[in-house]
């Protein structure tokens, strides 16, 4: 069994943060190994970089909907700490995609594939998931995909 690339970088960046005595740093960071460590242990796998972008991208969808009802029930200090973290998590994600090239690349797919239908979405998605995960908000992908197969 290896560590992918991008766990050693996270346990790396835990050390370092420990060192500088960063707490809030470390404190995500360490969310973030428990998180892996335990999809490894309920699935029995050792996650590559590509499940790793999966568990980031939920953690990140987490906080933004805490985020959202911390400020909605008036707690600006559970808020803050909620607005610091995704910008860690960001940090282990890919370069994001701009909003004209993931619609060339969702084109390219339909073209490619020749999928017309709105039935064919499950099969697009399983397609174009590996080009885009971890580098644009996979909902929004979706809605385009549906926008551009609907009549």
């Amino acid at each position: 069994m290896t560590d992918s690339a991008l766990k050693l970088r996270i346990t790396d960046d835990m050390k370092t943060a420990m060192r500088a005595k960063d707490a809030a740093r470390l404190g995500v960071i360490r969310l973030v190994l428990s998180e892996i460590k335990q999809r490894e242990v309920d699935e029995r796998i050792s996650l590559d970089d590509t499940q790793v972008y999966t568990v980031l991208n939920k953690m990140i969808k987490q906080r933004r909907d805490s985020l959202e009802q911390f400020k909605a029930g008036n707690r600006q200090d559970l808020a803050d700490q909620e607005s610091f973290e995704p910008g860690i998590l960001q940090t282990y994600l890919p370069a994001a995609m701009g909003e004209a090239e993931v619609d060339q690349i969702i084109k390219e797919a339909i073209t490619t594939s020749g999928d017309s239908s709105i039935k064919d979405m499950g099969a697009l998605m399983s397609t174009l998931r590996p080009k885009l995960q971890g580098r644009t908000d996979m909902s929004e992908v979706s809605k385009k995909i549906k926008a551009l197969l609907t009549p």
